[in-house]
């Protein structure tokens, strides 16, 4: 049964839609057939796999307009090879809009990572921090040589993006693109909530020969 909705909640939701109407009339007033164009067309070359964070609005960050970016975001910018969604996305974003480049970007100052360093329970989102628990795991001999939480959180941050990007790489979707000469390259990037500058981690693969032997499929 629906309830009626606080003056407070009421007051936030009215503010988005004042700002929504102000944004279309200002999108208008500049481009007169700014939105006759997205209706006809999304033709972006990049697909971004983000993390969540409210911080980090990945147009805004690299300064594409829409229809320039296609993006996935989830907690912690995890790619998991049984998550139907993210899945679904790069495989739409590969195989339909022909992106050139998939950037997979995690962030200094994660809340989920720093989660994944903690043993103290969750709820559900345990089960997904999981992930970057084997992260952890697989490079714990080089965190445990960092005294510095922050600093220790910040370098776990950028190897979760190199796993990422390599369980990117190990999906039949990005292999497929690679095995019928699709341009495609993965990318490993970071971003810094202090200085709002993106760092590139030097995570660059372009072709299944740049995979481990374990994961590469033959056509």
């Amino acid at each position: 049964m629906a309830r009626a909705r606080s003056n407070t909640v009421t007051s936030l939701l009215d503010q988005c839609f004042e700002e929504n109407r102000k944004w279309a009339r200002n999108a208008v007033a500049k481009d007169p057939q700014f939105f006759k164009r997205l209706e006809a067309l999304q033709a972006p070359d990049l697909l971004w796999i983000g993390c969540s964070d409210s911080r980090l609005p990945p147009n805004e960050i690299i300064g594409r307009k829409s229809g320039e970016l296609f993006v996935h975001r989830n907690v912690a910018n995890v790619v998991e090879h049984t998550d139907v969604n993210c899945l679904s996305v790069l495989q739409y974003a590969i195989d339909v809009l022909k992106v050139k480049h998939v950037i997979v970007c995690g962030h200094y100052g994660c809340g989920g990572v720093r989660a994944a360093m903690s043993p103290q329970p969750l709820g559900l989102i345990d089960n997904w921090l999981r992930h970057i628990r084997d992260v952890h795991l697989w490079n714990r001999e080089e965190l445990g040589a960092i005294t510095d939480l922050d600093e220790r959180a910040n370098r776990l941050a950028e190897l979760n993006v190199e796993a990422q990007v390599a369980n990117v790489c190990h999906t039949t979707i990005v292999q497929d693109a690679w095995s019928r000469g699709q341009k495609l390259t993965v990318h490993g990037w970071i971003y810094s909530l202090s200085d709002g500058l993106l760092r590139d981690l030097g995570t660059v693969v372009e072709s299944s020969e740049q995979i481990p032997s374990e994961y590469r499929l033959f056509y």
